[in-house]
């Protein structure tokens, strides 16, 4: 080749150009379900209230055109994600590789913002569906708003029978499982036949479900005409039975957070010159309290709802007086007001606990 011939410049491709574009495919996604959520949720709310009772027609149809607008509101980000396309075809043709392809990724991002945002308007619109299913047969079986009222004193009486029992279950449960927990973990030989028992114990009560205990507790006990435990009545029986079940499922977590205590504590301890009990007692024990609280509190919201289980003993709680109701007037609304108490009572806790392992999980983070 001659000196003088003129050569062709390669261009050398970038890898941030050989990478597919996926937000035109993924913009098109977006674009169909909001399209399919704006359809779906327009015609649900032209043709429910049409169809409705007379009483909540109009409350029917004003909480269904929020949806409707709630589903328009959801399409604002596919606006943005054209915009970002349009930014990235000027980039691309600028030849700023990097700003084009930052554009292109915020535009699939918007385009998966447009598509999530939409799948929970698209639930409401098929629960309200199914409320409406068989000439709203299902509205009027579980959500029938004047019965719910009619019987919502009788099981706020009931359930405050579930918040005694799970209260003193709870506080013998506390103590009844950090026993079986410092049983299980004697040391020594001599020890042994006490792991033994605990860890029998714990086997057991967790093996069997909490309604079999409840039941062999709750008539067992006065069949068999044991002194004292055949007089419980229905309620410390009940109490009886969730501190034996859930004192298995908080030992097992109090034992977990005493075996996280570092070797180092209880070797410091002794050389001190204090006892096993001791160290237990004023080292070990405090700083595993402290750090099994989240799962501590995460069984007792499961004990919470553990305590609608004694109404087959007779008790008589939320979810005995909502049968009663139920079996009367042949309509499972009441049922429905126990379970909407459960839930308001639960979530807040279950969130709190949520919050709490997130400060432990910084917490060590930083350490």
């Amino acid at each position: 080749m001659s000196l003088g011939t003129a050569t062709r410049p390669v261009r050398v491709s970038s890898p941030l150009a050989q990478r597919r574009d996926t937000s035109g495919s993924v913009m098109l996604i977006g674009s169909l379900v909001w399209l399919f959520t704006v359809a779906f949720t327009v015609w649900t709310a032209l043709e429910l209230p049409a169809v409705a009772d007379e009483g909540w027609r109009v409350v029917i149809g004003i909480a269904l055109w929020l949806v409707v607008a709630l589903a328009v509101i959801a399409g604002l980000p596919l606006l943005r994600g054209i915009r970002y396309r349009t930014e990235a075809a000027r980039a691309d043709a600028a030849g700023d590789l990097a700003a084009a392809r930052a554009a292109r990724s915020r535009a699939t991002q918007s385009g998966w913002v447009a598509a999530g945002w939409t799948l929970p308007l698209i639930a409401v619109a098929v629960f309200a569906q199914f409320l409406a299913a068989n000439d709203h047969a299902v509205q009027t079986t579980f959500f029938d708003v004047p019965f719910m009222l009619r019987s919502l004193q009788d099981i706020l009486v009931g359930f405050w029978v579930n918040v005694q029992i799970a209260i003193v279950a709870e506080v013998l449960i506390l103590v009844w499982a950090l026993f079986v927990a410092l049983a299980k973990l004697t040391p020594g030989v001599a020890g042994r036949p006490i792991r033994w028992i605990a860890t029998t114990y714990i086997d057991i009560f967790r093996a069997v479900p909490s309604i079999v205990v409840i039941y062999l507790i709750g008539f067992g006990l006065p069949l068999a005409q044991i002194p004292f435990l055949s007089d419980l009545g229905p309620f410390w029986s009940a109490v009886l039975a969730l501190t034996l079940i859930y004192g298995a499922y908080v030992a097992e977590v109090y034992r977990s957070g005493i075996e996280g205590v570092h070797w180092s504590q209880v070797a410091a301890s002794r050389s001190l010159g204090l006892s096993y009990g001791k160290t237990m007692r004023f080292v070990v024990v405090p700083q595993a309290v402290r750090r099994v609280m989240p799962p501590l509190l995460n069984d007792f919201i499961g004990l919470q709802k553990d305590t609608a289980l004694v109404t087959i003993i007779g008790t008589v709680e939320a979810f005995t007086q909502a049968k009663i109701y139920a079996g009367n007037y042949f309509n499972l609304s009441s049922v429905t007001v126990v379970a909407i108490i459960f839930i308001i009572i639960t979530i807040p806790q279950t969130r709190f606990v949520d919050r709490l392992i997130e400060r432990d999980s910084r917490a060590k983070t930083r350490s």
